[in-house]
């Protein structure tokens, strides 16, 4: 199947918009390719630092035999359900390496938090950033630069991406991610936001609301919505950066550990009979790489999260992509998943009718995909078309994993959910912006109505509370992009709007800040772009006007007359919500990111 004109469209843009960064990009990897092997190239109090808490054994292989070593950078910490299974990777990893011949490390940790404890709270004002830190600290554990590969250990919201940002300023190195898979299902999805909206309403008590949110989240892996965490796990098996099937093998199955240990026969170059050395990550996520993780999240309906940090990503490794791409890709890619929010099925449902390799293979069928990429294994991304299962002698071998076994949550390309993906680019007098309409009603496609302007979540959650949102209504969330207090998700506000929403009334929410992958039902604007805080259209709305959200059409607007509009003057951030938002629990540390941080469209990097 030849590839499809307007993908191919797309990624020629990129190449050709990417050209000089992504020359001087690979350039640097060649440099540093051609240097000599760590333990050879570095000073003896070097080396013997480096290996002074090894084992003897493990000295010798490094120093005498040069044998491979890999770099362990793992996410671990016991607060994090979905990153306690990994406390007992290392060990697994390093007994397999030295089964192989060679040696493992744990080059170090980086710091991984969790959306879902700090939703609504001042922590949650330290997470965008958090990305760059965990990248920051990929690097710090990489930069001993003893490493002949790297195992990346991480599963969550913005640990794969700043893992994966990390990883890629060391794109020299073979580098395969090690998932650790979602938890088994609990309360379902519908059933615990069911209760969410009955307690926005006062119907349920904290206690029923506890116990509620106790049984969904209920054991050690990731959570079975389709969010940013699992949104990543099916983007890296698009990329081609997983042993290939892995991404939703739950942490109790026993095919993990095999899983586990295939990682590492993968990043040595040892997962099959053929010769083939994994190729350095820098070369295998280049511009065709890139667009098919961008066609994976929009046939999959995946989390907005990813609209900010695959550019950011992709600028790690010298490309440079827009939410015009995004767009373009979205008009041809069919959506071929409905796991909640875009439906009722839980990622185990999925993982169950077909996963992500069934999605892989219907695009690679289909021509949605490029099929000429690179991958960390040798039977290229068609490989990842397959789901594992263990043979009686405990060997792991692939299947297809076509056809679907559940057509009501995977469908094939040829019978969609629907024609085009499932994120909408939207422009106008507001600036640009991106909804997610997978889950969005089609009869809330397009809503026109008064805005009620707040300047934080908790006032918005507050005027709920007091009945004053009874009513058709746009509510304006400012001053919550990344420059003003690190754009926090807002989720806390998909109950009361969907309580709103469900009384009949037309509502949306518009927002220079961010909403997680489980979004939810209501038509969200957001990532407003430029944010109210760096003087965007935001900053000039009043309580009153009129704001048509249209993501049919792909506008986002105010209906003020022109001249009345470019007249009006910028509302400025409340000194005390700058201080108030600046300062408190660790808030303070992370000023220099917040002045430097770049637009939602441009990553929201804070290190270029």
């Amino acid at each position: 199947m030849s590839t499809h004109p307007t993908v191919l469209d797309v990624t020629d843009r990129i190449r050709e918009r990417s050209r000089g960064p992504r020359s001087a990009y690979l350039q640097r990897l060649t440099e540093i390719r051609n240097r000599d092997r760590g333990s050879d190239r570095m000073g003896c109090a070097n080396v013997a630092h480096a290996v002074a808490g090894i084992p003897a054994n493990d000295k010798f292989r490094v120093v005498t035999e040069r044998a491979p070593n890999i770099g362990i950078v793992t996410a671990y910490n016991d607060m994090l359900s979905a990153h306690a299974p990994y406390q007992s990777y290392p060990d697994i990893i390093k007994n397999e390496a030295r089964s192989l011949g060679a040696t493992a490390q744990v080059a170090g940790g980086v710091p991984a938090m969790c959306d879902g404890v700090t939703q609504g709270t001042p922590g949650m004002e330290l997470s965008l950033f958090s990305r760059d830190v965990i990248a920051m600290g990929t690097a710090v554990a990489l930069t001993h630069d003893m490493f002949d590969g790297a195992l990346l250990l991480g599963v969550c919201d913005k640990i794969v991406p700043g893992l994966l940002i990390g990883a890629l300023h060391f794109g020299h190195l073979p580098t395969v991610f090690v998932p650790a898979g979602p938890m088994p299902s609990g309360l379902s999805n519908g059933e615990k936001s069911k209760v969410r909206e009955q307690a926005a309403q006062g119907l349920v008590g904290r206690q029923g609301l506890l116990d509620a949110e106790m049984a969904a989240y209920h054991t050690v892996g990731t959570c079975t919505f389709y969010g940013t965490a699992n949104s990543n796990q099916m983007l890296l098996e698009a990329m081609g950066l997983h042993v290939p099937g892995t991404a939703f093998i739950q942490p109790g199955d026993a095919m993990r550990e095999t899983l586990t240990r295939e990682a590492v026969r993968t990043v040595l170059g040892r997962a099959s009979e053929t010769a083939f050395n994994c190729p350095p990550i820098g070369e295998v996520v280049d511009e065709r790489c890139i667009v098919n993780a961008m066609v994976a999240l929009l046939a999959t309906g995946g989390s907005t999260n990813h609209l900010i940090h695959w550019v950011a990503v992709a600028r790690s490794a010298g490309i440079v992509i827009d939410w015009d791409d995004f767009s373009q890709l979205s008009d041809v890619i069919p959506l071929l998943t409905r796991v909640y929010p875009n439906g009722s099925a839980d990622v185990n449902a999925f993982q169950a009718a077909g996963g992500p390799g069934f999605v892989i293979g219907e695009l690679l069928d289909a021509g949605l995909m490029h099929a000429d990429v690179l991958t960390v294994r040798a039977g290229g991304i068609r490989e990842f078309a397959n789901v594992p299962t263990m043979a009686g002698d405990k060997r792991l071998v692939w299947q297809s994993a076509a056809p679907s076994k559940d057509e009501a949550v995977a469908r094939p390309v040829e019978n969609p959910f629907s024609a085009t993906g499932g994120l909408k680019l939207l422009n106008g007098n507001l600036g640009r912006s991106v909804i997610k309409v997978s889950s969005v009603p089609d009869d809330r496609h397009v809503i026109e109505a008064p805005a009620r302007v707040f300047d934080s979540q908790a006032a918005l959650q507050q005027a709920f509370t007091a009945g004053e949102l009874e009513r058709d209504v746009v509510c304006v969330v400012r001053w919550q992009g990344p420059q003003a207090n690190g754009m926090p998700e807002l989720h806390k506000l998909t109950p009361p709007l969907s309580v709103l929403q469900g009384k009949g009334f037309r509502v949306a929410l518009v927002t220079d800040g961010r909403m997680s992958g489980a979004s939810g039902k209501v038509p969200a604007a957001i990532h407003v772009s430029p944010e109210a805080a760096a003087g965007g259209p935001l900053a000039k709305v009043r309580d009153g006007d009129v704001i048509r959200l249209d993501a049919v059409a792909g506008t986002l607007a105010v209906l003020v007359p022109d001249d009345e509009w470019a007249e009006r003057e910028l509302a400025k951030l409340p000194e005390a919500k700058r201080i108030a938002d600046g300062h408190g629990l660790g808030r303070e540390l992370f000023a220099g990111m917040r002045r430097n941080a770049l637009t939602a469209e441009e990553g929201a990097c804070s290190w270029l």
